[in-house]
C-alpha cells in the first residue's frame, strides 16, 4: 500500500508544485491507493539535493516559480493524466507505465 509523503526531485522536472486550481496545472495528478494501479510510484524527498531524474523521486518546493512542472491532484482517476501511488522507500520509486514519462519532461 502507498502512504508516505517524503519524495525525492528531478532536475528535469520533478520539483514540483502543488497548485490550488486546475486550470494552473501543468499535469493533473491522482493517488492510487495501490502501486498496481499507478503509472508511476513516488517517492518524496525532504531536501532538494537529492533529486532524481525523472525517476518518481520528487520535491515540492514552496513557491511555484521554484518547480520544474506544477500539478493539481484531482478527486477521479478519469480527470488525471497521470496516476502515482506514494511509497515508503526511495528504491521503490520508478515508472510503472513509461509512455507517461514524458510528462515530466
Amino acid at each position: 500500500m502507498c502512504i508516505s509523503f517524503f519524495f525525492w526531485v528531478n532536475i528535469i522536472a520533478q520539483k514540483v508544485y502543488s497548485v490550488e486550481y486546475k486550470n494552473q496545472a501543468e499535469v493533473k495528478v491522482f493517488v492510487a491507493d495501490y502501486e498496481l494501479k499507478a503509472d508511476l510510484k513516488v517517492f518524496r524527498v525532504k531536501y532538494q539535493n537529492q533529486a532524481g531524474k525523472n525517476n518518481g523521486k520528487w520535491f515540492f518546493t514552496k513557491y511555484p516559480n521554484q518547480a520544474k512542472k506544477k500539478i493539481y491532484f484531482v478527486d477521479y482517476r478519469n480527470q488525471a493524466d497521470l496516476t502515482i501511488c506514494f511509497v515508503d522507500y526511495p528504491n521503490q520509486a520508478g515508472w510503472r507505465d513509461k509512455s507517461k514519462k514524458h510528462l515530466f519532461y
